[in-house]
């Protein structure tokens, strides 16, 4: 199993910055046991939404349009650990982000929530205009 625990969330305003942080634990965590990390978000109302995903092992970024160029993931292995630095943050930011973990296998897009076997519990982003 896989535990992941976000933190870093908060309320903030427009043109902001937050980071959010993802640590990552449990017997099977490895480079071996997980392929991909991700970030998606969940507004009231609105469907689950990838935010960025990163390669676990080779380090391979991907983004959604919505946060290109405002938003970047970073992992620290040594430390099972994921980033998540938003800035010039918008209204439209606002949900709850999750992170979550991908095993390997499978034929999915590193930025489908299908493919992501473990979820973290979420925090919250609130950005007021």
């Amino acid at each position: 199993q896989v535990q992941l625990v976000e933190s870093g969330g908060g309320l903030v305003q427009a043109g902001g910055s937050l980071r959010l942080s993802c640590a990552a634990s449990g017997r099977t965590f490895s480079s071996f046991s997980i392929r991909h990390m991700g970030w998606f978000r969940q507004a009231p109302g609105k469907e689950r939404e990838p935010v960025a995903a990163i390669h676990w092992g080779s380090g391979t970024i991907y983004y959604a349009d919505s946060v290109k160029g405002r938003f970047t993931i970073s992992r620290d292995n040594a430390k099972n650990t994921v980033y998540l630095q938003m800035n010039s943050l918008k209204s439209e930011d606002t949900a709850v982000y999750y992170c979550a973990a991908a095993p390997p296998g499978g034929n999915y897009g590193p930025l489908l929530p299908s493919g992501y076997r473990y979820w973290g519990q979420g925090t919250q982003v609130t950005v007021s205009s």
